[in-house]
C-alpha cells in the first residue's frame, strides 16, 4: 500500500503505530524523534507517502519537522499527532502545510482510517 515514516518519541506509542499500519498493508519506517525523521528522508532512493509525527518529541518538534518537510519534501502528506490541547492547536496554524493532527489516545481502527484518509486525500 503506502510508505509510511512514523516519528514518536515514545517507544510504546511507536510500536502500537507500527503495528497498526503494517496490520493494514503499509510500509512502516520508524523515527524516535523530528532529527531521525529526517535523516531518513534524506537517504538516498527514500520515498515516503506520509509522514506520521507526533508533535512534542525531543532534539526536533513535529512541528519544526512538518516545516522542513513542506519545503524540502512538499510530495510528502503530513498528519500529526499529539496528547495536548494547546499543541494540536499550535498545529492547526500549520492547516495549509499539514493534513490533519490525531488526539491521543486512539485506537488503531482510529490511526489506520486516519492515515488511510491521509493518504486518499494526500
Amino acid at each position: 500500500m503506502a510508505r509510511i515514516l512514523v516519528a514518536e518519541d515514545q517507544p510504546a506509542v511507536r510500536e502500537f503505530v507500527l503495528r497498526a499500519l503494517e496490520h493494514a498493508g503499509h510500509e512502516v519506517v520508524l523515527a524516535a524523534d523530528g532529527a531521525e525523521a529526517l535523516e531518513a528522508l534524506s537517504q538516498e532512493g527514500a520515498v515516503f507517502d506520509l509522514l506520521l509525527t507526533d508533535i512534542v518529541m525531543p532534539v526536533m518538534d513535529g512541528i519544526a519537522l512538518a516545516l522542513k518537510v513542506a519545503r524540502d519534501h512538499p510530495e510528502v502528506t503530513v498528519l500529526m499527532m499529539t496528547g495536548y490541547a494547546a499543541e494540536k492547536q499550535r498545529a492547526h496554524n500549520l492547516d495549509l502545510l499539514i493534513h490533519d493532527v490525531i488526539s491521543k489516545p486512539f485506537t488503531m481502527e482510529d490511526i489506520i482510517a486516519k492515515v488511510n484518509e491521509a493518504l486518499k486525500q494526500g
